[in-house]
């Protein structure tokens, strides 16, 4: 039997989407786009077409390309802002709290559903009906709830029971739903595959008009008509970053995570890490203060107008500077020696490979009416509002941490992954990356191996796995360091698929319920 293509994904129904397109005779990218609107439906507390997101995808004779369909900032035409609707709720993750912002004031202009339309226009080769039909099935007649996806929406039941239109889509029987429940989404099984019938631009429109009806100043948001009609994705060059004799492409400037990803990699080349085994203590110290530079290249950046200012995430990924920065990595190392996003990855029967990432954040509570569409929360997470709330210029590409991913040798993929989980996504794919390139590891030891995440001066860490000594050292290195003895989905979530000389093969990460479906003639 002849290999179609792999896909790595957070969920069964996500997966096998992409794989039905694959046995269709479609490329990475109708598989990648047919599994993210599934996901839409499948992974609701995750990812909508109220949210946005950015895909990396090409081949060795085409090349590659970034189609960025993230938000922008809201308010086009608004004199001055209006009354907004916008509250705190804590997300409880169990050894750790966040605290998140909701209501029809954090909704920024999502360009999720326009960016799936546009890629697929762009790289498709079926028609949309195809594409969009497991998605429409399953929302309309009803999915099986994944232990994962039942876990986290007990996380973000607090959100998802604000509105009543958005509990309905949660909790259609008043509980939270376990694992094995069945959910259903008639109203966007309906607007799905109105889609992929005929006359898209209509339904496209319904879609924004609906936005600005409901999340309009009017109603304590800020998405107005001129917000909407200037919205399109982008399309841009990846960022290249070498590293030894492969070359890593990733989410370029307005995103923050591609650069901070590739001073990672510079500064991970001149701490020597990969020369020792990856689980020895010396090891794990290492990546500590390599995360904790990291870290502060991230907290300085918001002084230098990271997330503003693209030449600075530029010169991260290109180096420059980079050596001050691995020197302060070198002192950590020394002085320490006694340290609600979604991702798919795809590569097709024709090497053709495809990473996409997308988010809702975690939903601001509301959703929009007769669609289904529980809207993202973008102007209330910390994350990606470095300001401060509400003080984006209307129009303006909101940064994120989004790095969807894939590794060159020469310009064929080897590799093609990303990660969900906010600001852990930079850690999650650096060390992934590290992982397979520099220890050399099997693919799914590199995705589910421990991993660290340092924010400042705190330091987050797995120890299952890690070895009594490389977890003691990293407590007495960092007392304050939180260790979770199991691995949590607070690390992200990386899905990967890879392209070996003979074969196509993949990874899911046990934290999200990783899925890898090889699909076959």
């Amino acid at each position: 039997m002849g290999i179609l293509g792999v896909i790595a994904a957070s969920e069964p129904h996500t997966a096998e989407a992409g794989a039905c397109l694959l046995r269709r005779g479609g490329n990475a990218v109708d598989a990648i786009v047919a599994a993210k609107l599934a996901a839409t439906v499948t992974e609701l507390p995750l990812t909508s077409l109220g949210g946005g997101g950015v895909c990396l995808w090409g081949d060795a004779d085409a090349g590659y390309k970034v189609l960025d369909f993230f938000a922008t900032t809201p308010g086009r035409g608004l004199s001055s802002p209006p009354p907004l609707d916008f509250a705190p709720v804590t997300v409880d993750f169990g050894r750790t709290t966040q605290i998140f912002h909701v209501g029809r004031g954090a909704a920024a202009v999502p360009g999720e559903l326009v960016g799936l339309l546009e890629l697929h226009r762009r790289a498709g080769r079926v028609p949309l009906r195809e594409v969009v039909a497991p998605a429409a099935a399953w929302a309309r007649d009803g999915f099986t709830v994944s232990p994962q996806i039942a876990m986290i929406i007990a996380l973000v039941a607090p959100i998802a029971r604000r509105s009543p239109a958005v509990a309905k889509l949660f909790f259609p029987r008043g509980v939270l739903p376990q694992a094995g429940d069945r959910l259903s989404n008639p109203e966007l099984g309906d607007f799905l595959h109105a889609l992929g019938e005929a006359n898209t631009d209509s339904h496209v429109a319904r879609y924004r008009a609906s936005l600005v009806d409901n999340f309009g100043p009017a109603q304590g948001g800020l998405i107005t008509a001129q917000d909407v009609a200037a919205y399109a994705p982008v399309i841009r060059e990846p960022l290249r970053v070498g590293f030894g004799p492969y070359t890593v492409l990733t989410n370029p400037p307005p995103a923050a995570g591609g650069g901070l990803i590739g001073a990672g990699l510079h500064i991970a080349e001149q701490l020597g890490l990969g020369e020792e085994p990856f689980l020895s203590r010396k090891q794990q110290l290492a990546m500590a203060a390599l995360l904790t530079t990291v870290s502060e290249i991230r907290q300085a950046g918001y002084d230098q107008r990271l997330y503003t200012d693209p030449g600075a995430i530029l010169d991260l990924a290109a180096g420059k500077g980079i050596p001050v920065w691995a020197a302060r990595a070198q002192s950590l190392f020394a002085e320490n020696q006694l340290g609600a996003t979604t991702h798919i990855s795809v590569i097709d029967a024709d090497r053709m490979a495809a990473a996409m990432t997308t988010s809702n954040g975690e939903g601001c509570g509301e959703a929009l009416p007769g669609l289904g569409i529980h809207v993202n929360n973008f102007l209330g997470e910390d994350d990606i509002n470095p300001a401060g709330f509400h003080q984006g210029a209307p129009g303006t590409w909101m940064s994120t941490m989004m790095s969807p991913t894939i590794v060159v040798a020469g310009e064929r993929p080897c590799f093609a992954l990303g990660s969900g989980g906010s600001n852990r996504i930079r850690s999650a794919i650096l060390q992934t990356l590290l992982n397979l390139l520099a220890y050399r590891r099997p693919l799914k030891e590199a995705v589910n191996a421990p991993r660290l995440h340092v924010e400042g001066t705190r330091l987050w860490f797995e120890s299952h796995d890690l070895g009594a000594g490389a977890a003691a050292a990293l407590q007495a290195a960092w007392p304050a360091a939180t260790c979770f003895d199991e691995a949590s989905l607070f690390f992200g979530g990386v899905n990967c698929v890879a392209n070996g000389h003979d074969r196509l093969y993949g990874a899911g990460d046990r934290r999200r319920g990783g899925v890898v479906v090889v699909a076959e003639q």
